[in-house]
Order: C-alpha cells, then sequence, then structure tokens
C-alpha cells in the first residue's frame, strides 16, 4: 500500500494517475514538454477541450506541483504562463512513452483496418 497526502494508494501505478490521470492532464503536460506555454496556447493546441476543464485540470496539475503558474503583471494585458516544475519534468520520461505507445496504437491501428 501506497500513500500519498493522506490518501491510500493500491499499488506504484496508481500513484502515478492520482498525478497524470484522466483525458486532459498527459495531453496538457505533453504540450509543456518543448516549454511554457500560456493560457491561449494551450486552448489552440487542445481545441477539443473546455475552457472551464483547462483551468480545473491546471488548477489541480498546479497544487500538485507539476506545473507552475507565473503571473507577468507589468504591463497589460495580464499574462499567465504555464510550465513544468522540476518535479514534473521527472514525468518526462513516462509522457514520452506514452506518446511514441500512442503513435504506434495508431499505426497498428491502420494496419489491421486494411486487412
Amino acid at each position: 500500500m501506497y500513500t500519498v497526502d493522506n490518501k491510500p494508494y493500491p499499488c506504484c501505478t496508481s500513484v502515478t494517475m492520482r498525478f497524470i490521470g484522466g483525458k486532459w492532464k498527459a495531453v496538457i503536460l505533453f504540450y509543456l514538454i518543448d516549454g511554457a506555454k500560456r493560457y491561449n496556447e494551450l486552448r489552440k493546441l487542445i481545441p477539443t477541450i473546455t475552457e472551464r476543464t483547462l483551468s480545473l485540470q491546471l488548477k489541480q496539475l498546479e497544487e500538485d506541483n507539476i506545473i507552475d503558474r507565473k503571473v507577468y503583471t507589468k504591463k497589460p494585458p495580464l499574462m499567465v504562463e504555464y510550465s513544468l516544475t522540476d518535479f514534473g519534468k521527472t514525468l518526462l520520461p513516462v509522457l514520452t512513452e506514452i506518446a511514441k505507445w500512442g503513435q504506434d496504437a495508431v499505426d497498428i491501428s491502420k494496419k489491421i483496418t486494411k486487412n
């Protein structure tokens, strides 16, 4: 049994999924691999996510110390950027493998469909 934030998890995989599970968290993190992005940039990169969902997922990732939210207020308009924290960067190998597996699954699916 594993415990994170006083919550028990049956295995280490469930701990990982606690941080990046769900439909959108891994997608958001994938787009932050190349560097910081503004909220609107993420909205354009992930057009099927709702604004509410994106906001909630960003907030959860920030609370989990996976991403950092930086607000620039020196000159209008207000600008907010999101980037991976050092802890979030430890997910890079996992995210890279998830993306690779997804591409392989697409390729296999195409081969199956042709037959």
